[in-house]
């Protein structure tokens, strides 16, 4: 098991797929190493690539208003990508990719032990929750595996372009924060 130094410097030093000739930065993590939620998206957009940090773009800042609906925020939370580097053109991660850089997640989710993961869009729901996984029909459902549960969110930057499914997620939000103070009161 990797310290959480040990697996920053590993992901740095990646070379696994194609995406380390294009990055920037590796973009790693951000948040609370010891969160009960982790928020997980599908891989760094442009201004994540610059920054090297997790959802800092127009999605990011939508991001932030979303968890704060909820109680949660950069401090309280955990929040990483499926893929580290950021995909030409934003384009959606290949399954090779995915496949090359699935364990780093899988790292950092046996480091931070959270008790709440929350999907961001389709391509990380279809990785960590079902293959079959349908956004649009399964969005704020829960599943449970292994004591831990899962649900799935419209990704930010679909909510940027379509407004429409704007109620749909503060449904779902509200259903977050309902799961979050029920894992609470069990004591999970």
């Amino acid at each position: 098991m990797y310290s959480w130094e040990e697996l920053e410097q590993e992901c740095q030093r990646c070379r696994k797929c194609g995406l380390c000739h294009t990055r920037n930065n590796v973009v790693f993590g951000v948040g609370n190493r010891n969160a009960d939620v982790m928020f997980i998206g599908e891989g760094p957009g442009e201004q994540e690539d610059l920054q090297g940090v997790p959802f800092v773009g127009a999605a990011g800042k939508l991001l932030d208003e979303m968890m704060s609906i909820i109680d949660l925020d950069r401090t309280n939370s955990y929040i990483a990508n499926i893929v580290k580097c950021r995909p030409p053109q934003n384009r959606d991660p290949e399954e090779a990719e995915q496949d090359a850089c699935i364990d780093y997640l899988r790292m950092q989710f046996a480091l931070v032990q959270p008790k709440i993961i929350v999907c961001l869009g389709r391509i990380a729901a279809k990785r960590i929750i079902n293959p079959n996984y349908k956004i649009t029909r399964d969005h704020g459902n829960w599943v449970i595996r292994n004591g831990i549960w899962m649900t799935a969110l419209y990704h930010p930057s679909a909510l940027l372009r379509d407004l429409s499914k704007r109620p749909d997620t503060f449904s779902d939000l509200l259903r977050i924060r309902e799961k979050m103070a029920e894992v609470k009161n069990f004591g999970l």
